[in-house]
């Protein structure tokens, strides 16, 4: 006659305890990055915002130009021809 089992051996209890920790460990961690991810986000979007700031102020002091970020110098840009005389009857 066979034996019915009740339980799994305390080995085979240990290990499936230890790999379903893993990944329970794995899936909290993916969490906290995902979360540092939105925060992250979130910052870069409210530098974006300040950025566009500052950069209209730039245009009010020193006009449409060209600023190099490395060493501050400006470029004229120049303008395009915005006349609209060349419209067709």
């Amino acid at each position: 006659m066979n034996k019915k089992v009740e339980k799994i051996s305390e080995d085979h209890l240990k290990d499936l305890q230890g790999k379903v920790n893993t990944i329970n460990q794995a899936q909290l961690q993916l969490g906290g990055i995902e979360s540092q991810k939105h925060a992250l986000l979130h910052n870069i979007a409210g530098m974006q915002a300040e950025l566009s700031e500052f950069q209209k102020t730039l245009e009010e002091e020193y006009g449409k130009v060209s600023i190099n970020i490395q060493d501050g110098s400006i470029t004229e840009i120049p303008q395009e021809n915005t006349d609209e005389t060349n419209t067709k009857d």
